[in-house]
Protein backbone atom coordinates (compact mmCIF):
# COMPACT_ATOMS: atom_id res chain seq x y z
CA UNK A 1 0.00 0.00 0.00
CA UNK A 2 1.58 3.84 -1.04
CA UNK A 3 1.94 6.21 1.51
CA UNK A 4 -0.47 8.81 2.70
CA UNK A 5 -1.08 11.66 4.90
CA UNK A 6 -4.01 11.48 7.91
CA UNK A 7 -6.18 14.02 9.11
CA UNK A 8 -7.86 13.64 11.81
CA UNK A 9 -11.49 15.24 12.10
CA UNK A 10 -13.79 15.89 14.66
CA UNK A 11 -16.02 18.41 13.36
CA UNK A 12 -14.30 21.36 14.81
CA UNK A 13 -12.82 24.53 12.77
CA UNK A 14 -9.39 23.59 14.06
CA UNK A 15 -9.64 20.34 12.65
CA UNK A 16 -10.81 21.49 9.45
CA UNK A 17 -8.35 23.66 9.35
CA UNK A 18 -5.88 21.01 10.13
CA UNK A 19 -7.32 19.32 7.11
CA UNK A 20 -6.85 21.87 4.43
CA UNK A 21 -3.57 21.97 5.88
CA UNK A 22 -2.83 18.08 5.37
CA UNK A 23 -4.39 18.91 1.50
CA UNK A 24 -2.21 20.59 0.70
CA UNK A 25 0.97 19.18 1.52
CA UNK A 26 -0.82 15.80 0.44
CA UNK A 27 -0.47 18.10 -3.40
CA UNK A 28 2.64 18.79 -2.41
CA UNK A 29 4.23 15.84 -1.79
CA UNK A 30 2.15 13.92 -4.31
CA UNK A 31 0.40 12.00 -1.87
CA UNK A 32 -3.31 10.64 -1.04
CA UNK A 33 -5.30 12.14 1.93
CA UNK A 34 -7.15 10.56 4.18
CA UNK A 35 -9.51 11.77 6.89
CA UNK A 36 -10.08 9.73 9.78
CA UNK A 37 -13.02 10.83 12.18
CA UNK A 38 -12.99 7.91 15.35
CA UNK A 39 -16.18 7.18 16.91
CA UNK A 40 -17.10 4.32 19.73
CA UNK A 41 -20.24 3.50 20.84
CA UNK A 42 -20.55 3.72 24.62
CA UNK A 43 -23.83 4.10 25.96
CA UNK A 44 -23.86 6.23 29.16
CA UNK A 45 -26.97 5.63 31.25
CA UNK A 46 -27.92 9.63 31.05
CA UNK A 47 -31.18 11.38 29.57
CA UNK A 48 -31.56 12.60 26.67
CA UNK A 49 -28.49 11.09 25.15
CA UNK A 50 -28.84 9.57 21.46
CA UNK A 51 -29.36 6.37 20.94
CA UNK A 52 -26.66 4.14 18.73
CA UNK A 53 -28.12 4.79 15.44
CA UNK A 54 -28.04 8.02 15.88
CA UNK A 55 -25.02 8.54 17.23
CA UNK A 56 -23.45 6.49 13.81
CA UNK A 57 -25.19 8.72 12.03
CA UNK A 58 -24.05 11.92 13.43
CA UNK A 59 -20.33 10.60 13.15
CA UNK A 60 -20.83 9.75 9.60
CA UNK A 61 -22.51 12.56 8.72
CA UNK A 62 -19.04 15.07 10.29
CA UNK A 63 -17.11 12.77 8.37
CA UNK A 64 -18.66 13.57 5.35
CA UNK A 65 -19.14 17.19 5.69
CA UNK A 66 -15.48 17.05 6.30
CA UNK A 67 -14.79 15.37 3.22
CA UNK A 68 -17.33 17.66 0.75
CA UNK A 69 -15.56 20.56 2.70
CA UNK A 70 -12.05 19.79 1.92
CA UNK A 71 -13.03 18.00 -2.03
CA UNK A 72 -14.12 21.77 -2.50
CA UNK A 73 -11.02 23.59 -1.94
CA UNK A 74 -8.83 21.28 -3.32
CA UNK A 75 -10.28 18.97 -5.98
CA UNK A 76 -7.28 17.66 -7.41
CA UNK A 77 -6.59 15.69 -4.11
CA UNK A 78 -6.71 12.13 -3.87
CA UNK A 79 -9.26 11.98 -1.03
CA UNK A 80 -10.65 9.26 1.04
CA UNK A 81 -12.87 9.26 4.42
CA UNK A 82 -13.30 6.77 7.17
CA UNK A 83 -14.81 6.80 10.24
CA UNK A 84 -12.77 4.20 12.86
CA UNK A 85 -14.72 2.60 15.33
CA UNK A 86 -12.24 3.39 18.20
CA UNK A 87 -11.12 6.60 20.49
CA UNK A 88 -9.38 9.14 19.16
CA UNK A 89 -5.69 8.22 19.76
CA UNK A 90 -6.06 4.59 19.28
CA UNK A 91 -8.29 5.61 15.83
CA UNK A 92 -5.03 7.45 14.84
CA UNK A 93 -2.23 6.31 15.93
CA UNK A 94 -3.97 3.03 14.07
CA UNK A 95 -3.34 4.40 10.53
CA UNK A 96 0.30 4.67 11.17
CA UNK A 97 1.83 2.12 9.28
CA UNK A 98 1.10 3.62 6.12
CA UNK A 99 1.38 7.13 6.75
CA UNK A 100 3.93 9.82 5.90
CA UNK A 101 2.38 11.78 8.90
CA UNK A 102 -0.63 12.66 11.23
CA UNK A 103 -2.31 15.88 11.07
CA UNK A 104 -4.54 17.20 14.26
CA UNK A 105 -6.05 20.41 14.88
CA UNK A 106 -4.98 22.63 17.97
CA UNK A 107 -6.75 25.20 19.40
CA UNK A 108 -5.64 28.61 20.74
CA UNK A 109 -1.82 29.52 21.82
CA UNK A 110 -0.59 31.51 24.92
CA UNK A 111 0.19 30.37 28.49
CA UNK A 112 -3.24 29.27 29.34
CA UNK A 113 -5.15 28.70 26.19
CA UNK A 114 -2.45 26.78 24.07
CA UNK A 115 -3.32 23.61 26.64
CA UNK A 116 -6.01 23.57 24.80
CA UNK A 117 -4.09 21.37 22.23
CA UNK A 118 -5.87 18.58 24.51
CA UNK A 119 -5.31 15.40 25.79
CA UNK A 120 -6.32 13.21 22.71
CA UNK A 121 -3.29 15.28 21.03
CA UNK A 122 -0.86 15.42 23.57
CA UNK A 123 -1.52 11.34 23.70
CA UNK A 124 -0.90 11.26 19.98
CA UNK A 125 2.16 13.02 19.52
CA UNK A 126 3.88 11.46 22.68
CA UNK A 127 2.93 7.91 21.05
CA UNK A 128 3.16 8.85 17.48
CA UNK A 129 6.13 6.86 15.85
CA UNK A 130 6.14 8.92 12.93
CA UNK A 131 5.64 12.74 12.51
CA UNK A 132 2.60 14.16 13.90
CA UNK A 133 1.85 17.72 12.66
CA UNK A 134 -0.68 19.75 14.95
CA UNK A 135 -2.63 23.31 13.09
CA UNK A 136 -4.09 25.96 14.63
CA UNK A 137 -7.08 28.10 12.57
CA UNK A 138 -7.38 31.27 12.32
CA UNK A 139 -10.58 32.09 10.79
CA UNK A 140 -11.27 28.22 10.11
CA UNK A 141 -8.03 28.03 7.36
CA UNK A 142 -4.78 27.55 9.15
CA UNK A 143 -2.77 29.61 10.34
CA UNK A 144 0.35 29.41 8.30
CA UNK A 145 1.99 32.51 6.58
CA UNK A 146 1.39 32.02 2.44
CA UNK A 147 5.70 32.46 2.35
CA UNK A 148 8.57 31.88 4.87
CA UNK A 149 10.63 29.43 5.94
CA UNK A 150 10.75 25.81 7.57
CA UNK A 151 11.87 26.53 10.87
CA UNK A 152 14.28 23.34 12.43
CA UNK A 153 15.85 23.14 15.87
CA UNK A 154 18.75 21.52 16.18
CA UNK A 155 20.18 19.52 18.95
CA UNK A 156 22.87 17.38 19.81
CA UNK A 157 24.51 15.22 17.51
CA UNK A 158 23.53 14.60 14.19
CA UNK A 159 22.02 11.71 14.92
CA UNK A 160 20.03 13.11 17.52
CA UNK A 161 18.69 15.41 15.06
CA UNK A 162 18.73 13.38 12.04
CA UNK A 163 14.56 12.41 11.58
CA UNK A 164 14.20 16.38 12.21
CA UNK A 165 16.42 17.79 9.52
CA UNK A 166 15.60 14.96 7.36
CA UNK A 167 10.97 15.73 7.66
CA UNK A 168 12.65 19.77 7.18
CA UNK A 169 14.61 19.08 4.50
CA UNK A 170 11.95 17.39 2.14
CA UNK A 171 9.04 19.59 3.29
CA UNK A 172 10.90 22.18 1.61
CA UNK A 173 11.63 20.54 -1.34
CA UNK A 174 8.36 19.67 -2.36
CA UNK A 175 7.01 23.03 -1.31
CA UNK A 176 10.42 25.25 -3.08
CA UNK A 177 10.71 26.76 0.29
CA UNK A 178 14.30 27.38 2.33
CA UNK A 179 15.06 25.64 5.29
CA UNK A 180 16.17 27.65 8.35
CA UNK A 181 18.22 25.58 10.92
CA UNK A 182 18.52 26.77 14.37
CA UNK A 183 20.95 25.20 17.36
CA UNK A 184 20.89 27.26 20.27
CA UNK A 185 23.01 26.72 23.33
CA UNK A 186 23.63 27.84 26.90
CA UNK A 187 26.79 28.59 29.20
CA UNK A 188 27.91 25.50 30.71
CA UNK A 189 28.32 25.39 34.25
CA UNK A 190 31.57 24.10 35.90
CA UNK A 191 32.84 20.91 34.86
CA UNK A 192 29.41 20.33 32.81
CA UNK A 193 31.69 20.04 29.61
CA UNK A 194 33.85 16.81 29.25
CA UNK A 195 37.68 17.47 28.73
CA UNK A 196 37.39 15.87 25.24
CA UNK A 197 34.74 18.65 24.34
CA UNK A 198 36.13 21.41 25.64
CA UNK A 199 39.25 20.71 23.32
CA UNK A 200 37.20 19.86 20.30
CA UNK A 201 36.04 23.75 21.59
CA UNK A 202 39.46 25.39 21.85
CA UNK A 203 40.11 23.46 18.42
CA UNK A 204 37.54 25.22 17.05
CA UNK A 205 38.62 28.84 18.58
CA UNK A 206 36.06 29.31 21.05
CA UNK A 207 32.61 28.02 21.91
CA UNK A 208 30.66 29.52 19.69
CA UNK A 209 32.46 28.77 16.72
CA UNK A 210 32.58 25.01 18.17
CA UNK A 211 28.40 25.13 17.92
CA UNK A 212 28.25 26.61 14.14
CA UNK A 213 30.32 23.64 13.28
CA UNK A 214 28.14 21.13 15.30
CA UNK A 215 25.25 22.75 13.36
CA UNK A 216 26.98 22.26 9.76
CA UNK A 217 27.87 18.71 10.37
CA UNK A 218 24.66 18.15 11.15
CA UNK A 219 23.25 20.05 8.12
CA UNK A 220 26.12 18.50 5.99
CA UNK A 221 24.78 14.89 4.36
CA UNK A 222 20.92 16.92 3.98
CA UNK A 223 22.39 19.60 2.08
CA UNK A 224 24.08 17.02 -0.17
CA UNK A 225 20.74 15.53 -0.46
CA UNK A 226 18.68 18.34 -1.08
CA UNK A 227 20.93 20.51 -3.17
CA UNK A 228 18.17 22.79 -4.02
CA UNK A 229 16.54 23.80 -0.90
CA UNK A 230 18.36 27.11 0.01
CA UNK A 231 20.26 26.99 3.84
CA UNK A 232 20.18 29.20 6.81
CA UNK A 233 22.19 28.41 9.76
CA UNK A 234 21.67 30.18 13.14
CA UNK A 235 23.27 29.35 16.25
CA UNK A 236 22.55 31.65 19.45
CA UNK A 237 22.74 31.52 23.20
CA UNK A 238 19.73 30.94 25.06
CA UNK A 239 17.29 28.06 25.88
CA UNK A 240 15.91 25.51 23.25
CA UNK A 241 12.42 26.63 23.43
CA UNK A 242 12.98 30.51 23.50
CA UNK A 243 15.36 30.60 20.60
CA UNK A 244 13.18 28.39 18.16
CA UNK A 245 9.87 30.68 19.29
CA UNK A 246 11.47 33.96 18.69
CA UNK A 247 12.59 32.89 15.04
CA UNK A 248 9.06 30.97 14.43
CA UNK A 249 6.81 34.40 13.61
CA UNK A 250 7.93 34.21 10.53
CA UNK A 251 8.10 30.60 9.44
CA UNK A 252 5.60 28.84 7.58
CA UNK A 253 6.19 25.59 9.49
CA UNK A 254 8.39 24.83 12.90
CA UNK A 255 9.86 21.19 13.07
CA UNK A 256 10.99 19.75 16.61
CA UNK A 257 12.77 16.69 17.73
CA UNK A 258 10.89 15.00 20.60
CA UNK A 259 12.84 11.88 22.65
CA UNK A 260 10.73 9.36 23.70
CA UNK A 261 10.00 10.09 27.13
CA UNK A 262 8.19 8.22 29.67
CA UNK A 263 6.61 10.03 32.69
CA UNK A 264 4.05 8.63 35.44
CA UNK A 265 1.64 9.31 34.32
CA UNK A 266 2.59 8.06 30.46
CA UNK A 267 4.25 9.04 27.70
CA UNK A 268 5.79 13.06 27.75
CA UNK A 269 6.42 15.18 24.45
CA UNK A 270 9.57 17.15 26.17
CA UNK A 271 9.92 20.80 27.02
CA UNK A 272 10.79 22.43 23.67
CA UNK A 273 8.21 20.36 21.58
CA UNK A 274 5.45 21.34 24.64
CA UNK A 275 6.88 24.93 24.46
CA UNK A 276 6.42 24.98 20.41
CA UNK A 277 3.15 23.29 20.59
CA UNK A 278 1.45 25.66 22.84
CA UNK A 279 2.95 28.87 21.94
CA UNK A 280 4.10 28.80 18.19
CA UNK A 281 2.06 30.98 16.22
CA UNK A 282 2.81 28.69 12.56
CA UNK A 283 1.99 24.96 12.35
CA UNK A 284 4.46 22.34 14.36
CA UNK A 285 4.92 19.44 13.47
CA UNK A 286 6.87 16.81 15.81
CA UNK A 287 9.48 13.95 14.79
CA UNK A 288 10.36 11.47 17.37
CA UNK A 289 13.68 10.97 17.17
CA UNK A 290 15.89 7.48 17.72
Amino acid sequence: MSREIVAGVDGSPESIAAADWAAREALHRGLPLRLAHAWRWEPLDIPLVQDRASQERAADEILREAEATIARSHPDVTLTAEVIRDTPVAALLGTEEHAEMLVIGSRGHGAVAGFLLGSYGQQIIAAATGPVVAVRSRDGRPSEPPVGDVLVGQLGSPEDSAAALGFAFATAAARGASVRAVRAWSLPPLYAYSPASMRLADEAGGLVPYEEKALREALAPWRERYPEVPVTEHVELGSPGQVLLSAAGAARLLVVGRRARRGAVGPRIGSVAHAALHLAPCPVAVIPQG
